[in-house]
């Protein structure tokens, strides 16, 4: 009798232990959401300083830094086609105080790369998108085409003696070069340089024939004849050049190849701080200020929350997946 009404008040106390316990818990989570941050946070750009991920992270960061009035650093880490920064951030302590700047190279990367030293959707969480980005398809001004079908039938009458240049492999200058020589079924030589901007030297000098490259910075190369404009890569035409249509509305369907970039933190950062920073950035981007200005470079502004923002990159690394495996593409790491 005296050990069954022992057994029953030890787990009555137990009990009120793991009540006690699970409050204790939520109370030290939600203070810690409350709290953060309490000191600088560091967002790491895996690309070189100028790019358009370094120029974005830097608005962003200034604009979190007056939301959350704590102090957002950019610290530029490229190399290794993003690895090097990323690892980085893989390896950082998971409390919210460093935090990745990530693109679609990132997507990419999860199938181009035999080997990486991290997994992108096991060693890091999602934390908000911030914008993407068209691109357009130029070529140099003398290979005599108008239009995308005139390359199509160009590039199908002569294979693989038309160039595109990019930004290196798995860059999404690559990429949607990649894409429209599959959707299109084209062949066409990919010559991959460092950097977009040796690239895009090279068209406009005439030493290779086509690139896909971000429309902000191709744009006055356009409007002076130093490139011809054929198509951008969005589903909608683009504001910054209206006049073009998209290469889907010039005869490759359902054609869409853009620049997004977003945020990720590591892997046991907690929920509270990842929900916190989503919800800031959610509010930051919604601001007419900076729709109005990033529209006017080319780039629309995107929301999601952490789960749809998930479903997002797994999307994206099964779509880019594809592509990879068709141009047989590898990168060893």
């Amino acid at each position: 009798m005296n050990n069954r009404w022992s057994t029953r008040s030890f787990r009555r106390r137990m009990g009120h232990a793991l009540t006690l316990g699970v409050l204790a818990s939520t109370s030290i989570a939600s203070f810690a959401a409350d709290d953060y941050p309490s000191r600088p946070v560091t967002i790491i750009v895996p690309f070189a300083a100028g790019g358009s991920a370094d120029v974005y992270a830097r608005i962003v960061a200034q604009q979190l830094s007056a939301q959350l009035k704590q102090s957002f650093i950019v610290d530029d880490r490229p190399g290794a086609g993003a690895i090097i920064g990323t690892e980085y951030v893989a390896q950082s302590k998971p409390d919210g105080y460093t935090l990745l700047l990530i693109s679609n190279t990132h997507t990419v990367n999860e199938t181009l790369y035999t080997r990486k030293p991290f997994k992108l959707m096991s060693d890091f969480v999602p934390v908000a998108p911030i914008n993407s980005s068209d691109l357009v398809l130029v070529t140099r001004p003398g290979l005599g085409v108008n239009n995308v079908a005139d390359l199509i039938k160009l590039a199908r009458s002569e294979p693989g003696k038309l160039s595109y240049a990019s930004s290196g492999y798995g860059t999404p200058y690559h990429m949607a070069g990649e894409l429209f020589k599959q959707m299109a079924g084209v062949s066409i030589l990919h010559v991959p340089y460092k950097g977009s901007s040796n690239a895009r030297t090279d068209v406009i000098g005439g030493q290779v024939d086509m690139m896909f490259d971000a429309t902000t910075t191709m744009a006055g190369f356009i409007s002076s004849g130093k490139a011809k404009a054929l198509a951008t890569t969005g589903t909608v035409r683009s504001d910054l050049l209206p006049n073009l249509p998209t290469v889907d509305q010039s005869g490759v369907p359902k054609y869409n190849a853009v620049i997004w970039l977003g945020l990720m933190a590591p892997k046991g950062t907690p929920p509270a701080v990842v929900d916190k920073l989503n919800a800031t950035l959610t509010r930051i981007v919604a601001t007419p200020q900076i729709k109005a200005s990033w529209q006017k470079q080319g780039a629309d502004t995107m929301s999601m929350n952490p789960a749809q923002f998930t479903q997002f990159m797994n999307d994206d690394i099964k779509k880019w997946a594809q592509v990879v495996k068709v141009s047989g593409a590898k990168v060893d790491q």
